[in-house]
């Protein structure tokens, strides 16, 4: 490599949706729409969770904090793309784009973890009503919320760090809409296979571990609600976990078909459009999907705006 005239990469282009150059007005509106509806839907969810004391359950505050977290997660990414959207001026350097790739996937997996916590907390209020207050009382919440934000924070610093310690020569344009793993193996110089390797063990550990979890808790959750007899609560049962499901779905489903399919499918329209899902869809219908379905939640819209 010394002997090539090679360029060491030390800016990025964030291409995002350059193949529409006649619709960067249009979707700088969109995304703008879609930002603000996050932060206050999410937000709202949550100042209600804290105030309402009818609200202050396991359950809620488990929902608290990921709607919380759903307001960090897209304000690492969409501020930037509605940036470089308004200005056009996509160019990033290294050390920011590296600053983003380590905070979002740190949030990703505080995400994937939460989420199967969240199933957790309904599993045991229902295959173990009994032993509900002992099993999920205040203090292992507490453990559960902590654990979720801070079991990532190492393993994803690490892989930030593995990647970023490769040289990046030739083309630095990023065709992605923010900095995320894939796209920046593509531009990486030499192999890449064990970046790769560590890549698939990270989304496994805190993808697929996690999302089974979520499958097995359903799979006892469903059927005990089956063994309840006609009328005792099923209905309510359904609708909550329906919710979580949902959920579960959008950001585990295009989450995992991103980082564990193999690289040679790989097509950068379809990394954008399932990035779109699992950063902003997901966060951008949590509060539709919580709180119109939940009768606690809309009993608390109505005491503040009655007030």
């Amino acid at each position: 490599m010394g002997e090539r005239n090679l360029t060491i990469v030390k800016e990025f282009v964030i291409q995002g949706f350059y193949e529409l150059p006649n619709l960067q007005g249009l979707l700088f509106g969109i995304f703008t729409v879609i930002y603000m509806s996050i932060l206050m839907g999410n937000g709202l969810m949550a100042i209600i969770i804290k105030t309402d004391t009818a609200l202050h359950t396991p359950m809620y505050f488990f929902l608290g904090n990921f709607s919380f977290l759903e307001i960090c997660y897209t304000s690492v990414i969409l501020p930037r793309m509605l940036m470089n959207l308004w200005t056009q001026n996509r160019n990033i350097s290294v050390v920011a784009c590296a600053a983003q790739l380590c905070v979002l996937l740190i949030l990703a997996a505080t995400e994937c973890l939460l989420l199967a916590v969240m199933a957790y907390d309904r599993y045991v209020a229902i295959c173990r009503p009994l032993y509900y207050p002992v099993i999920m009382n205040q203090k292992v919440c507490v453990q559960l919320v902590v654990g979720s934000w801070v079991c990532g924070i190492p393993v994803q610093i690490g892989q930030t760090y593995q990647i970023f310690s490769m040289p990046f020569c030739g083309s630095n344009k990023l065709n992605h809409i923010f900095c995320d793993v894939p796209p920046l193996l593509k531009l990486a110089c030499g192999d890449t296979s064990i970046n790769e390797l560590f890549a698939y063990a990270v989304a496994v550990l805190f993808g697929t571990i996690p999302f089974f979890l979520i499958i097995w808790s359903y799979v006892n959750i469903i059927a005990t609600i089956l063994n309840l007899p006609v009328g005792m609560g099923r209905s309510k049962a359904f609708s909550t976990c329906s919710s979580h499901l949902i959920v579960v779905d959008l950001f585990f489903g295009s989450a995992l078909i991103t980082y564990l399919r193999p690289k040679s499918t790989h097509s950068p329209v379809i990394d954008k459009v399932l990035s779109l899902f699992y950063t902003i869809v997901t966060p951008m219908f949590n509060p539709l999907i919580y709180g119109l379905r939940n009768k606690d939640v809309i009993a608390a819209l109505k005491k503040i705006f009655s007030k």
